[in-house]
């Protein structure tokens, strides 16, 4: 076998005022054990979310989805399923993707931000002529993309507060 079928077990985060989207691929084996989004505590999502927004790190899935919420984004993954060994993006197969029209259509979404090339990817393929909206596909904050810095990150995610204060 190739791997292991996996459903995605959260929902997505979002409010009716949400406008800038963020997705991921699949939420990562830790992920799935704390039962939230970038769980693994080696991925840099908060902490970069907390520079960004100069608000401190959320450490409960209370307080990161207030983060979001706060801050007018909406959190999900580009895939409802796949097959995937482990949890590197490239271990992906047969994917099946979540939903994202339908949630675009509930909030004024202005950018779709894709966490990591693979997001990216996944998204342009089977989603974006859907949603003809502007895609930016950011560096992971994966702890497998450790050849950036925090501050790397941050200086190229700028682009969310930004889209949000214009």
């Amino acid at each position: 076998m190739d791997g292991e079928l996996v459903c995605h077990p959260f929902e997505p985060v979002w409010s009716p005022s949400s406008q800038v989207l963020i997705l991921g691929t699949m939420p990562s084996l830790k992920s799935r054990l704390n039962q939230f989004y970038y769980g693994h505590p080696q991925n840099r999502f908060w902490p970069l979310l907390a520079r960004l927004f100069a608000c401190p790190v959320p450490q409960t899935s209370d307080a990161r989805r207030a983060l979001i919420l706060d801050h007018q984004l909406a959190l999900w993954d580009v895939l409802m399923r796949c097959t995937i060994r482990g949890s590197a993006d490239s271990a992906i197969r047969s994917p099946t993707v979540n939903p994202i029209a339908d949630l675009v259509a509930r909030c004024p979404i202005r950018l779709v931000v894709a966490n990591g090339q693979k997001a990216g990817a996944l998204y342009r393929q089977h989603v974006q002529a859907q949603i003809r909206l502007p895609l930016v596909v950011l560096p992971s904050t994966s702890p497998a993309n450790a050849r950036l810095s925090l501050d790397d990150l941050a200086e190229t995610w700028q682009v969310i507060p930004d889209c949000l204060s214009s």
